[in-house]
């Protein structure tokens, strides 16, 4: 919604906008920082629970600080004033920033819990039901921010904008910290028991963990396969709204459903995926499955801005999320085998870094090929730089594919489980 707004109501460059949301991800390395500070320093005799509540409250109110910071923004560019601006974008940067902090501070003890909690067989399908409840909970927000915006259509008018869109804020903000209390009550008594997370890689040092993962080359080409792969989901995250605006004509609210039909796409292809696909096919040829078809829709989400018939763009985003859930879920599944249980914590931080890195890209980079192509073809109609933009997502997503072929588990399992051994052998001598 704030990429829309900022984008297509308040006429920000596509490099600021996706640029400052991208700062959010580039905090993303803060997650091993924080879980170190869980598992050391209890609140209230709980490692996990005072920190995700804490998290949620601070990115809950930076959500709501947001509002009034982009309007001031906006008005230092309609000043022209280069220092209103600098210090407008410095401010924004440094919000989302913030904000990328609190998530990280939230989510990297809501994961140990998780851990914590649960042990090796339950812990797929914990997995698993997080990853649902996550799309369900995209899909019922923007369900909700196109029925509460939808009074919005067709105004742009900034001081009508302002106090509407920080009042919205303002309510999800409370709602989604009641929700976090409420979620996390007595999921973790005081001096829980943490034998289980004993046996996690909290005793490995950083060189010891930096030895592990560059000991397969295994690992880059996963890394790699992962970075593109989320990347080719991701970059026309920040422009996707708009796409819809400027091409199709759509008004505020039909553009924020955009997001709930990608996400009951995808609630359907990890479904699918995951009680069918994947056990008839496999991982690996499910993986390759998933890449393939999300290179078909991404395909398909540039013809049909041919015709700009919304009905068919509706299509579009349902066979993406599906196509997106398959491969996701397959990919998961991959994430899971490539990773050894007696590291599972370095590993899984790894593949989550080289995700969050790839979405901070595809925030950053996908409104700045929108600029470019705008630079480029300046006056040949609206389609041609948003096509642009879809068409290098294509040629990512077929560099993933690629990447895909040249994983090979037997080697990673090989390459590490010696250089674990090793590890081990030399802590112990």
């Amino acid at each position: 919604m704030l990429n829309r707004v900022m984008l297509s109501e308040l006429q920000f460059p596509g490099l600021l906008v996706g640029g400052a949301l991208a700062f959010e991800q580039f905090m993303a390395p803060s997650r091993v920082l924080f879980g170190q500070i869980s598992d050391a320093h209890p609140f209230a005799g709980r490692h996990r629970v005072p920190y995700v509540r804490l998290g949620a409250a601070l990115f809950s109110a930076l959500a709501v600080a947001s509002i009034p910071l982009i309007f001031a923004l906006h008005g230092a560019l309609a000043s022209g004033s280069s220092t209103a601006i600098a210090a407008g974008v410095v401010a924004l940067c440094g919000l989302f920033s913030l904000y990328g902090l609190a998530i990280s501070l939230a989510s990297t003890p809501y994961l140990a819990l998780v851990i914590d909690i649960t042990d090796e067989q339950e812990r797929p399908r914990a997995v698993g039901l997080i990853w649902c409840m996550l799309t369900v909970g995209i899909v019922v927000g923007a369900i909700a921010t196109a029925v509460s915006l939808k009074g919005l259509d067709g105004v742009t008018d900034p001081a009508l904008l302002q106090p509407a869109l920080l009042g919205f804020m303002a309510k999800v903000g409370a709602v989604v910290f009641a929700l976090t209390l409420v979620a996390t009550h007595g999921m973790e008594p005081p001096a829980a028991d943490r034998s289980r997370s004993a046996e996690r890689d909290d005793a490995l040092t950083l060189p010891q963990a930096w030895r592990l993962i560059t000991s397969s080359r295994q690992v880059l080409v996963f890394f790699a396969f992962l970075l593109l792969f989320t990347l080719a989901l991701f970059l026309q995250d920040p422009i996707l709204e708009s796409y819809g605006a400027e091409v199709f004509g759509m008004p505020i609210a039909a553009t924020a459903s955009l997001s709930a039909t990608w996400g009951i796409g995808t609630l359907a292809g990890l479904l699918l995926a995951g009680f069918w696909i994947v056990p008839r096919l496999g991982k690996f040829a499910s993986a390759r499955l998933g890449c393939q078809l999300i290179l078909v829709s991404l395909l398909l989400l540039v013809l049909v801005g041919l015709t700009a018939r919304v009905p068919l763009l509706q299509l579009v985003m349902l066979l993406f999320g599906i196509a997106s859930g398959i491969g996701t879920n397959s990919t998961l599944c991959l994430m899971l085998d490539l990773t050894l249980p007696e590291a599972a914590g370095t590993f899984v931080g790894v593949w989550g870094l080289a995700q969050a890195i790839s979405r901070a890209l595809g925030k950053l980079v996908g409104g700045g090929l929108l600029d470019l192509a705008r630079w480029i073809q300046p006056g040949d109609g609206v389609f041609l730089p948003f096509a642009a933009v879809l068409l290098i997502e294509v040629a990512i997503a077929l560099a993933a594919l690629v990447l895909l072929e040249r994983i090979n588990l037997r080697q990673f399992r090989a390459d590490t489980g010696q250089s674990l051994q090793r590890v081990l052998v030399a802590e112990l001598g």
